[in-house]
């Protein structure tokens, strides 16, 4: 008797919960829909900014799997990254760590008050990542990259994951918090550069 009442019981909230499933995720659906409007109308730059607001594949992707998609469609991110990574003409990646660290340092560029641009973009390197031992404040979202270069042996193949990685991420990690600073053209090839020398060279405060 006692057993039966037990099933009838879990049956019932069964029932109940299934019940509300239904519509709790159909208000879900209503609030993501009411946020994106909210975010579409509060947008007042130009007309040419609201493509900002169109993901493209991979954040779609990312997005629909909370940033852990399946493997399948993380190999597809990252191949389709490396197949669209534009390189030096010249073939060289190093450029000037002095210009990278100006670059690291400027949060400058894809704001509404920086429109229209008045100087180059920066990386904003240091909101994420400690690049230096003299550096006070700096983000702590990506992992720290003192001695980046002296813990590789300022190696060529290093030199040029560290290019791809700055260009696009997604290369490399899927779905990664890092902007694609190449791809989605914030920093152009000669800045990349400048960052990886600041990454690479010897003299550069990452190695010091």
């Amino acid at each position: 008797m006692r057993h039966a009442r037990a099933v009838l019981l879990i049956a019932s909230i069964a029932i109940v919960f299934g019940a509300r499933a239904a519509p709790a995720q159909e208000a879900r659906a209503a609030d993501a829909a009411r946020a994106d409007a909210a975010i579409k109308s509060a947008l007042t730059a130009p007309a040419d900014w609201q493509s900002r607001l169109v993901p493209d594949e991979t954040m779609r992707t990312c997005s629909a799997h909370r940033n852990h998609p399946p493997v399948d469609l993380a190999q597809a991110i990252a191949q389709r990254a490396r197949a669209a990574i534009v390189y030096p003409v010249d073939g060289k990646l190093l450029g000037d760590w002095h210009k990278g660290e100006a670059i690291a340092q400027s949060g400058y560029g894809l704001r509404f008050t920086d429109y229209p641009p008045r100087m180059s973009n920066g990386g904003n390197c240091y909101a994420c990542h400690r690049l230096s031992r003299q550096e006070l404040s700096y983000g702590t979202l990506g992992p720290p990259l003192l001695d980046y270069g002296k813990a590789r042996n300022y190696g060529a193949a290093d030199a040029r994951a560290a290019y791809e990685k700055i260009y696009d991420t997604q290369a490399s990690l899927p779905c990664s918090n890092m902007p694609r600073f190449g791809s989605n053209g914030i920093l152009s090839i000669e800045q990349i550069k400048d960052l990886v020398a600041l990454l690479m060279s010897p003299d550069s405060p990452v190695n010091k």
